[in-house]
């Protein structure tokens, strides 16, 4: 019989997607105000695998990966995006958001993002929220699932998160010592 246990807590990150007219700095710092400092926020890359967003927050769009420097529990995913959701309540313009904020969980073996859309393979979480695992880590990267958005699929997405796995072993290993 296997015991059950709390696993480690685990490095959190956002995707912040936005138009450039958007207040992105804001957004960037009520997310570090909430969930602490970042060891990592990408410069603005340029997000062209859908035109999805583009009717309610414009065109072109760009994206920044923030991940935070305090772990977060895995079970915390439901608080976080509701959290998140609050945020991008707080940029709408006529009822529309300017900031697309998606918050993921960065754990050795894989990435998982929150969501409040239910799907085949994604996992109720509870408080209204899913989650998903994206990408698994096999071999010596990120691998893309079936299901695994084309952004996140991207080599220039699974490059960002490798290094942030790096990043976050490496902190596992200075807590441990």
């Amino acid at each position: 019989m296997g015991r059950a246990s709390v696993p480690e807590d685990v490095m959190l990150f956002s995707s912040v997607l936005y138009h450039g007219d958007a207040p992105v700095e804001r957004a960037v710092s009520m997310l570090r105000g909430h969930f602490g400092e970042t060891v990592l926020a990408t410069a603005p890359i340029p997000f062209t695998y859908t035109s999805y967003y583009h009717e309610e927050m414009g065109s072109p769009l760009f994206r920044i990966i923030l991940a935070f420097t305090r772990f977060v529990p895995r079970d915390s995913m439901p608080e976080i995006k509701i959290r998140t959701n609050e945020m991008e309540g707080a940029f709408l313009r006529d009822g529309k958001r300017t900031i697309n904020l998606d918050p993921g969980l960065m754990t050795l073996e894989n990435v998982c993002l929150a969501t409040t859309k239910p799907y085949s393979h994604r996992i109720y979480l509870g408080k209204g929220i899913w989650g998903e695992v994206t990408l698994i880590y096999r071999g010596n990267s990120f691998q893309k699932l079936d299901w695994t958005y084309p952004d996140y699929a991207s080599a220039d997405m699974i490059e960002i998160l490798n290094k942030l796995r790096e990043t976050y072993k490496g902190r596992l290993r200075c807590r441990e010592a």
